[in-house]
């Protein structure tokens, strides 16, 4: 019998926008190596693989190229499977065991809010060679465990950096985050996630980014509830909210495909 897999745009009302992810429920843990390769043939920015874990699910994901430890859209989507398949109650509040520890997800209306951990960046000396990867000045340049944040000063600068990924990937870091004060009456700040280190060129929504812009733009513009647009090709809305050192990022998501891993590659 088969392996299912579900594809679910995340962070998004509409089908072919936000960030796409691939989700596996299994039946038992799978090796690394395995789920490496799932994740190379779904050739998404991220596949999500769960297990029950007691009255929670283990949870992990993989980029082409890597095992993460952290990621917003995937979580979304998993927690959206989960309750689309029944597997966990509308009613009742998805929990996952990860690399970053507990997270977990409850619906609230169409909307799906998540708690995860607050990645505060810290004032940096951008490293040789970022900025004229992304080709830019900047405002300002943070840093926390995962990725560069780089302020730029305005919101179409964002919009029209083409970065030398050849160059970016050899930043030390998992990402870098573009980002500026939006200029659209509607969202308070916009950003760009670069990763092609691991595996990915540009990320369409990173859930994980924001748990690092929410409290930068936080600090400046003295709100801790906001808004915010990433402004890729598809785009994609998160809404964030701090609570105490911990980040409710808040998404939609839409199915858009079941399918079935079969023979040699579901054993």
């Amino acid at each position: 019998m088969g392996q299912s897999v579900m594809i679910v745009d995340a962070f998004t009302s509409r089908a072919f926008a936000g960030n796409p992810a691939a989700v596996c429920v299994l039946e038992s843990a799978r090796d690394d190596g395995w789920m490496q390769n799932v994740a190379r043939e779904m050739n998404l920015s991220e596949t999500a693989f769960l297990v029950a874990e007691g009255a929670a699910f283990r949870l992990r994901w993989f980029t082409p190229a890597v095992e993460v430890d952290l990621c917003g859209h995937a979580t979304l989507a998993s927690a959206h499977v989960l309750w689309e398949t029944g597997r966990v109650a509308p009613s009742e509040t998805a929990k996952f065991h990860t690399r970053s520890g507990v997270l977990s997800a409850k619906r609230d209306g169409d909307w799906i809010e998540m708690d995860f951990p607050t990645e505060a960046p810290q004032p940096a000396d951008p490293p040789a060679g970022l900025l004229e990867a992304l080709g830019t000045e900047a405002v300002a340049v943070a840093r926390n465990r995962f990725d560069y944040l780089i302020e730029v000063d305005s919101a179409e600068r964002v919009r029209s950096i083409r970065p030398d990924l050849t160059r970016l990937r050899k930043v030390e870091a998992r990402g870098v985050i573009i980002t500026a004060q939006a200029d659209d009456g509607v969202h308070d700040f916009v950003s760009r996630f670069f990763a092609p280190r691991a595996g990915v060129d540009e990320d369409p929504v990173t859930g994980s980014a924001h748990c690092c812009l929410a409290p930068w733009w936080e600090a400046r513009l003295g709100r801790d509830t906001l808004s915010g647009f990433q402004a890729s090709a598809r785009g994609g809305t998160v809404h964030v909210r701090r609570r105490g050192n911990r980040i409710l990022l808040r998404g939609q998501a839409v199915t858009v495909l079941r399918g079935e891993l079969v023979d040699g590659a579901a054993a």
